[in-house]
């Protein structure tokens, strides 16, 4: 099947399965899998233009719902978390696709800049599950959670309190805004939607439960993938002779086999120990940083 936007011929079903496989995997950690699906577009099927970015966001449009929908109905949804990381990334997924398409039409050394970001990242989450948890309970699966699970005590613009399966946690809401900026100027670069990025760095550096993370990191990618792909079809006019605007089928196609795998992680991920979601996360974003090193310096 030829895709004529992105000047690409494949079966329809490989990327249909592609991403219902990625997608089933990563949701379980607040992650759409687009950032494993980008590497795939540029590599197998040789889509390297700039609309690729727009394109993997259409895919996060029409497959983060089902996960989301999951994580509200189950009462895992931890709403000033979500809000904050909205609000944060959202202005950085427009300097980003700005970026991307003035300055980085082969982004080559952003690419090795944001492979050593993950490599740390992956680096922390690695001795994160190597090390004993004093946290047990959040890392047993959850089975039969309910609502009663997650508790928000308190939330202000100072700071956030809640308490999951009996364990006290907090943040910050202010450096949560500034993280999802810059994740969000990567997320609008490579049309990620910045949940790649935030979901391991929240499990990592700020030490939340991967249970609670998962919901407010993939409803933050929808919303910034939204404004990122509206943003990219404006540009398209502004700069006509460049591929700017998304391959709508090929978008679509992603989408529908990411709708499904989604739906299935979200509904899996309480009954799946959060070591092993950590793995998943840890070799997720080791994969992408040793690939864009390696690339940079080949």
């Amino acid at each position: 099947m030829l895709f004529p936007v992105s000047g690409i011929e494949v079966h329809p079903l490989i990327p249909f399965f592609v991403a219902l496989i990625v997608s089933f995997f990563t949701s379980m950690g607040g992650v759409s899998g687009a950032f494993l699906l980008l590497p795939f577009q540029v590599s197998v099927l040789g889509y390297t233009a700039p609309s690729v970015s727009a394109t993997n966001q259409v895919f996060n449009i029409v497959a983060i719902p089902s996960g989301v929908y999951r994580y509200i109905r189950e009462g895992r949804m931890l709403w000033p978390l979500t809000w904050a990381v909205i609000i944060g990334t959202l202005p950085g997924v427009f300097i980003g696709a700005w970026i991307r398409i003035e300055y980085l039409p082969d982004p080559t050394h952003f690419k090795f800049f944001a492979g050593l970001v993950l490599l740390y990242i992956g680096g922390r989450l690695s001795i994160d599950l190597f090390r004993k948890d004093r946290k047990r309970g959040a890392e047993k699966p959850s089975g039969d959670a309910s609502s009663h699970d997650l508790r928000l005590d308190r939330s202000s613009w100072r700071e956030v309190a809640f308490t999951y399966d009996g364990e006290p946690y907090g943040f910050s809401p202010a450096l949560v805004y500034a993280i999802c900026f810059f994740v969000g100027i990567a997320g609008g670069i490579y049309g990620i939607g910045g949940g790649s990025i935030v979901a391991p760095f929240f499990v990592a550096i700020i030490g939340l439960p991967v249970y609670v993370v998962a919901g407010a990191a993939l409803m933050g990618t929808f919303i910034t993938s939204v404004a990122g792909v509206v943003f990219y079809q404006a540009l398209a006019r502004v700069y006509p002779d460049m591929s700017v605007a998304p391959d709508w089928r090929l978008g679509l196609l992603f989408g529908l086999g990411g709708v499904i795998g989604m739906y299935l992680g979200a509904r899996t991920q309480r009954f799946v120990p959060a070591r092993i979601i950590k793995g998943i996360l840890c070799a997720c974003v080791l994969f992408v940083a040793g690939k864009y090193i390696w690339a940079f310096l080949a």
